[in-house]
């Protein structure tokens, strides 16, 4: 399964206040995101993985566990085929 093309998908505008001081902090996660994610990824993009680790970590921590079944998921679904095999063997052996 593929992600939509983000020009076909639709979107929205989110508009939230940061204090100044929060900036380095928000800008050098998406920068970091953007890095392990690929640069040719949106800021969007970025930040709805950073959400989505959050989520997951909390569910770690005794949270819902169908929160973090579907941060699982939603990262399976962005690796490229080898490591969604890779992935589902691993599990496979583990299960």
């Amino acid at each position: 399964m593929s992600r939509p093309s983000t020009r076909s998908e639709p979107s929205e505008l989110i508009y939230f206040k940061v204090y100044k001081s929060q900036i380095p902090v928000i800008e050098q996660a998406i920068e970091t995101a953007a890095l392990m994610l690929g640069s040719d990824k949106s800021r969007g993009y970025c930040l709805e993985m950073i959400c989505a680790d959050f989520l997951a970590g909390a569910a770690i921590d005794g949270g819902n566990p169908e929160i973090l079944l579907q941060s699982i998921s939603r990262y399976y679904k962005f690796l490229p085929g080898p490591q969604q095999e890779a992935f589902l063997s691993e599990v496979a052996q583990n299960a």
